[in-house]
């Protein structure tokens, strides 16, 4: 039996609604992690953990928020206009609510934003210390800077040139050890992209968007894979590539050598986000709102109803055994990415004047709250020191 949760927000009319299947609740309950999904339509980032007696849902707001990075203890987010990089400070999570001790086991801080302009990024990833992004209105990935909107660091072999103008939608990026250069400085690399055309006119990739989705070797700039529908965030789990063939609903294995890919499951979505935990795929599932760019897919002829959320799938045998469904207010996803070792989290974004309150530093880490502040010099003088709370590592 589904339990459904409901989540008021105070920058949407009607409430965000959603259900667990109770396959998903159990999974969750036991891999001491959490599942972070971006709802871009909706504008909320999504961590859904696990209390130790049942599941929680945080909502956050941000603008357009799409591709999720996570890297130990740091966690980036692009959004329309932005790249923000959080850090988990775990010594502050606890006394975040001064009256519920223990509440959270993570608290994610903004950090540093990155103003890149609207590049339309899908996906975003650490290379080694580099943030790197999937540039789609530049078709190209590239990483951040502190004096440039963006550094161009790849392109597809068939863009001639880089301009704003979304020549092949590239969209997905698989990161992995670095096996093209083993003596890199940076222990990891992406290996392959996709995008939805082989293409280098403005927008080209559209003529075709239910055929010419391609699949790309990074490193030997080539083409592996061809005639795929819509293809989306392409993930090297250690032995394999798995892409989500999305336009036709299909979770796929595909074949680096000789580009052959096989069906692992069907889904009804717009497949978009993946993440691997063990042998578990967390896929997203998106409903398709309009028809310009998402119509006359293979999707919409094999499925009747689609659902926005993210199903489990076992990557072996291609059981689909959990599913986590919005039912109103949310209808796309972006993307989604599996946080380990956190089970309660709480993530701060610009609007939450707690950010002002939170002081990190090696070793070190404090509130500064009215009721850990040190009394005025007056005060000290006519009371005792051990009247007055210290700050403290809480």
């Amino acid at each position: 039996m589904d339990n459904a949760h409901t989540t008021e927000t105070s920058s949407i009319p009607m409430p965000i609604q959603c259900r667990a299947s109770d396959g998903f609740q159990h999974w969750l309950s036991q891999q001491g992690g959490v599942v972070a999904i971006t709802t871009y339509q909706s504008g909320k980032l999504a961590l859904i953990g696990w209390n130790g007696q049942q599941m929680t849902l945080l909502l956050r707001t941000f603008q357009k928020p799409m591709g999720i990075g996570v890297q130990g203890r740091r966690l980036a987010l692009a959004t329309q206009h932005q790249v923000w990089q959080f850090a988990n400070a775990p010594e502050l999570a606890t006394h975040y609510l001064e009256q519920q001790p223990g509440r959270y086991d993570a608290l994610y801080l903004p950090r540093v934003a990155h103003f890149t302009g609207d590049l339309n990024v899908h996906e975003v990833g650490y290379v080694g210390e580099e943030v790197w992004i999937v540039n789609t209105r530049f078709s190209c990935l590239s990483s951040l800077s502190s004096d440039f909107s963006f550094v161009p660091r790849w392109q597809p072999p068939f863009i001639s040139e880089l301009a704003p103008e979304d020549r092949c939608h590239l969209n997905g990026m698989a990161i992995a050890p670095n096996r093209s250069n083993p003596n890199s400085p940076s222990p990891e690399a992406p290996i392959f992209v996709t995008a939805l055309g082989e293409t280098d006119t403005v927008g080209g990739w559209r003529a075709h968007k239910a055929t010419g989705g391609i699949v790309i070797d990074v490193a030997n700039n080539t083409v592996i894979s061809r005639g795929l529908a819509m293809p989306h965030s392409p993930r090297w789990t250690g032995t394999e590539l798995l892409v989500l063939n999305s336009g036709a609903g299909e979770l796929c294995r595909i074949d680096p050598t000789t580009g052959d890919h096989a069906v692992i499951c069907f889904l009804p979505g717009f497949l978009r986000g993946l993440s691997c935990v063990g042998r578990t795929a967390i896929v997203g599932l998106s409903q398709v709102r309009e028809q310009h760019i998402f119509g006359g897919l293979p999707l919409q002829a094999r499925f009747s109803n689609l659902i926005c959320g993210i199903a489990l799938v076992n990557i072996d045998t291609g059981e689909w055994f959990g599913t986590f469904e919005f039912t109103s207010q949310c209808q796309e996803l972006g993307d989604v990415a599996f946080i380990p070792h956190v089970t309660r989290p709480n993530i701060l974004n610009t609007d939450k004047s707690a950010i002002q309150e939170a002081f990190t530093a090696p070793d070190v880490a404090y509130w500064l709250r009215p009721s850990h502040q040190l009394p005025e010099p007056n005060a000290l003088m006519s009371s005792s020191a051990s009247s007055f709370p210290a700050l403290t590592t809480d």
